[in-house]
């Protein structure tokens, strides 16, 4: 086995951009940023070298760069490495592990001066060279190992490739894809470390603007949002759901990959989160939750719902009346989430609302629930469930005064973007809702549902939201999502539980699945006030029966 690396050392060779005319400002290469963000939440020391001849609108981008990530910045040149390694002890300490130093081939006449220094050497070849290769105690650094790539975004799959080989079959490599903008929101809460976590886990970026499957052969664990790569989804038709869903071509690639590698962990199967992209299907799926009825407990269910092809049907309202749907109700496109306009929804008061609705068709016509503005949005992470409480749309009354100041006009918004609000909402009260949410959500109930909906949704890391009817109590699950954000659960305890939903998954589909889950919960209650909204953690343990 190898040494981990346990520092990255980027030469300002590979960050700067070599074709900026000499009168313009210094540049970046294209990839740079993404892979400053990558490192910068990697949980191993980064720094940022450069020569002293370099110029000086140069140094001070790379410094501004440094200070922006949290790097460190090294002079290196030909007659400072043994001063640069000094600098680098008294900046990081003991890494645990070698520094990983990444430089240009450009600067080829450099790399016999690092023969001596232990480090290992990643090299970037130039347009035109040859294809990547690794060579070990090569000629230009004997006492190194050299690793050639062809292209920056390579450099973290590198990276968890070393680990790999110096931490053997103790660590375990996630692969993880999904937008941008997401693996930002996760990485910087620390989940994507590319160092080992302590429970034997190393997540790997993976890219679609490289090959996949060279990529896929470094991991064990496939994380993906499939949702972020939906180009368009089609529900008129009765055809397997699979083949109503065009992903981008990175996409295709992966799930055939997954499809042909059937031994492969995935979190979760294509096939078992189609469920969450269809408000329909899940609406079905929630009547069930008639079988967890117990004498003693509240009710817990889905809204009341009907789905909707044409706003101009003419038993429209005899439709709504056999499905028990009354007026306020909420109308929300049956794509629940991947699409354009799939959050964009209305709620309606009077019959005439449907004309000229504006919310894409299929739809799904939902019961409004009165629930006091308070919503409960729960988290399941494996085997445990995380639930937090926070503002809602206000009561039907409400509502209604809101849609009476806009012309008698439906209420139309985007739930991922604002929510219809009462200017003073008397139902909603932080203080009361303090003092009373605990009593008012029964959580043996809500756990009971979430480990039910675990068992058939085959889900490791899903949502759902609750909402508690005012006047009969019944707990009515209104959304259920896949691979949520849980960003109202402090770090400290969402991640562990993050990592630890994973590290089963894998442990289950490496030793054995599990058909079903058998243990009793047991509930620890925890909280935090956060205003202005109230935070609640419920942590679910399972025990022993």
């Amino acid at each position: 086995m190898g040494v981990a690396v346990g520092g990255v050392i980027l030469d300002e060779s590979l960050l700067l951009a070599s074709n900026s005319p000499q009168h313009e400002n210094p540049s970046l290469q294209p990839v740079a940023d993404s892979l400053l963000r990558k490192l910068r939440h990697s949980k191993i020391p980064t720094g940022i070298s450069y020569d002293v001849g370099l110029s000086d609108d140069k140094v001070s981008l790379l410094k501004r760069l440094a200070t922006l990530y949290s790097f460190d910045c090294f002079i290196l040149n030909e007659s400072s490495v043994d001063d640069a390694k000094n600098e680098i002890m008294l900046a990081w300490g003991d890494t645990g592990g070698s520094i990983l130093y990444i430089v240009s081939d450009k600067k080829k006449e450099f790399f016999p001066k690092l023969s001596n220094c232990g480090w290992l050497i990643v090299v970037l070849r130039s347009l035109g060279q040859e294809s990547a290769a690794v060579t070990e105690g090569g000629s230009a650094c004997e006492n190194s190992i050299m690793i050639f790539i062809n292209k920056l975004e390579e450099l973290p799959s590198t990276i968890c490739h070393i680990n790999r080989k110096a931490t053997g079959n103790s660590v375990a490599t996630v692969g993880y894809v999904m937008k941008s903008s997401r693996e930002e929101d996760f990485a910087k809460r620390g989940a994507f470390p590319l160092y080992p976590t302590q429970n034997g886990l190393m997540f790997m970026p993976l890219t679609f603007e490289l090959p996949l499957s060279p990529q896929l052969q470094e991991v064990d664990v496939v994380l993906h949002k499939a949702t972020d790569e939906i180009m368009s989804i089609e529900l008129k038709s009765r055809t397997n759901f699979s083949n109503r869903i065009v992903y981008t071509s990175g996409m295709q690639d992966l799930q055939r990959y997954l499809e042909d590698h059937p031994d492969c962990c995935v979190i979760d199967s294509f096939n078992n989160i189609y469920p969450v992209l269809d408000r329909l299907e899940i609406q079905e799926i929630l009547l069930r939750l008639e079988d967890l009825k117990t004498e003693g407990h509240s009710t817990i269910r889905g809204p009341h719902f009907l789905k909707v092809d044409s706003f101009k049907e003419p038993d429209l309202l005899q439709r709504m009346s056999e499905a028990k749907l009354s007026l306020p109700s909420i109308v929300k496109p049956q794509v629940a989430c991947g699409v354009a306009n799939a959050h964009k929804m209305a709620i309606i008061f009077r019959n005439e609302d449907f004309k000229d609705l504006s919310v894409p068709l299929p739809a799904v016509v939902q019961e409004y629930v009165d629930h006091s503005s308070t919503l409960y949005k729960f988290y399941v992470l494996g085997e445990k469930v995380f639930y937090a409480v926070k503002k809602s749309t206000p009561n039907a009354d409400i509502l209604m005064k809101l849609s009476e100041s806009n012309g008698l006009k439906p209420l139309v918004f985007d739930s991922l973007k604002s929510l219809p609000t009462a200017k003073e909402d008397q139902n909603y009260d932080n203080d009361n809702c303090s003092k009373a949410s605990n009593s008012c959500v029964d959580l043996d109930l809500v756990t009971d549902a979430a480990n039910w909906l675990r068992g058939v949704l085959d889900l490791t890391i899903f949502g759902f939201d609750v909402v508690i009817q005012e006047g009969t109590c019944d707990h009515v699950i209104v959304d259920v999502n896949y691979l949520p954000s849980f960003k109202e659960v402090p770090d400290d305890i969402a991640i562990p539980a993050f990592w630890e939903a994973i590290k089963k998954k894998f442990e289950l589909k490496r030793f054995g699945e599990v058909t079903e889950w058998t243990d009793k919960p047991t509930v620890k209650v925890a909280v935090t006030a956060d205003a202005p909204a109230l935070v609640k953690l419920v942590e679910e343990r399972l025990m022993d029966s």
